[in-house]
């Protein structure tokens, strides 16, 4: 096992999925249970990718997913339980949150269904945009990615006993705080004293003129969101599309001692600068083959997501969670936070976000 993981022995998660089914004690955690699991087949298998925490598969049906204590989130089994309890079911199904028996004792671990077959959107986007590229079918998924997400926030947004006033209004400074992670990106990048670098400096009052729009709003409907809502947290499986992941993004902290709400367009920011991602990954992956045919892929796609996505609002009655125009503000601001993200973590993916911010800028 990689030394980053938690430490888990042999058997230790068929047990606690065993405790849950059967309503055992599970000496030394203490149990917060979403949706009941029945009993079954307790063989493991350890997911070998996951480089952060364990995760461990029981029975090929439930997915048991250990913390490092100093990386354990506390907004997820909230944000699971809230979703539970509205029915919602386009995420692996919640049965349970786990956490240390002792004082301030933090989350051990989280319990969720197995989604047979499934793939993250850095797998199956890429691979339908490289097939369509290579003369199959049209990938023709971004529709279902933003009514998806829609779908999502419709459920946020809905009252339970677990988040019983879900949306607020805000009166935040959204440009201060896209100004700061701009700053913050121009000394990352500068640092690199290239080519990029100088591009990006040059480019600095462009970005900021765009980022500085989101003063235009001076008030928006925020919700607990997402908080790191990419392609790579889209499963697709044998049943559908499955959102996961309720961690957050590490990069955009709620405040001290606070809950992290967002407006909705922060999410939708996200995801469309994730799928303009997929046509870096593809144009890196065809050697820039297929420039003009991405581009065009990636134009029609953001708009499709985005038009699903506010066709779904309009159906639920949930339009107003959605304000446009901090769309662009927070796109420019997303991809600041990837080019932070490079520079601090891994600096082979900077070409992603600096190939969609020349797109935009050049």
């Amino acid at each position: 096992m990689d030394s980053t993981h938690a430490r888990v022995p042999p058997g230790a998660s068929a047990a606690l999925v065993e405790a849950l089914a059967t309503g055992g004690a599970i000496t030394g955690l203490r149990v917060r249970r979403f949706v009941p699991l029945a009993r079954g087949p307790l063989g493991e298998r350890l997911i070998t990718v996951d480089q952060t925490n364990t995760s461990v598969v029981v029975g090929e049906r439930v997915v048991v997913k250990w913390m490092r204590p100093a990386e354990a989130p506390d907004r997820a089994p909230d944000l699971l339980a809230h979703l539970a309890a509205g029915n919602f079911t386009r995420t692996p199904t919640p049965y349970a949150a786990v956490y240390r028996d002792e004082p301030d004792g933090g989350l051990a671990a989280v319990v969720t269904g197995f989604l047979p077959d499934a793939a993250d959107g850095w797998d199956w986007c890429v691979d339908a945009l490289l097939h369509q590229l290579d003369g199959g079918p049209p990938a023709d998924l971004a529709g279902d990615l933003g009514a998806l997400a829609a779908e999502l926030h419709c459920a946020l947004a809905t009252p339970s006993e677990t988040i019983p006033a879900p949306v607020a209004v805000s009166h935040r400074d959204w440009a201060a705080d896209g100004l700061a992670v701009l700053d913050q990106a121009r000394r990352l990048v500068a640092a690199a004293d290239d080519e990029d670098a100088r591009w990006f400096t040059a480019r600095m009052p462009r970005l900021a003129a765009d980022i500085w729009r989101s003063r235009e709003v001076d008030r928006a409907y925020v919700i607990q969101p997402h908080g790191d809502l990419h392609v790579g947290q889209v499963l697709r499986w044998r049943g559908g599309l499955a959102v996961t992941d309720f961690d957050g993004n590490p990069t955009l902290a709620a405040p001290a001692g606070g809950t992290l709400t967002e407006p909705a367009a922060r999410d939708v920011a996200q995801l469309r600068t994730s799928l303009l991602h997929v046509g870096q990954i593809a144009n890196r992956r065809t050697e820039g083959r297929h420039r003009p045919a991405v581009a065009d892929w990636c134009r029609r796609g953001v708009d499709d997501l985005l038009a699903a996505y506010l066709r779904t609002l309009h159906e639920r009655g949930m339009a107003h969670l959605f304000d446009e125009r901090l769309l662009r503000p927070f796109e420019v601001e997303q991809e600041c936070r990837e080019l932070c993200y490079a520079a601090r973590f891994l600096p082979r993916w900077r070409y992603a976000p600096m190939g969609v911010l020349r797109s935009w800028y050049d």
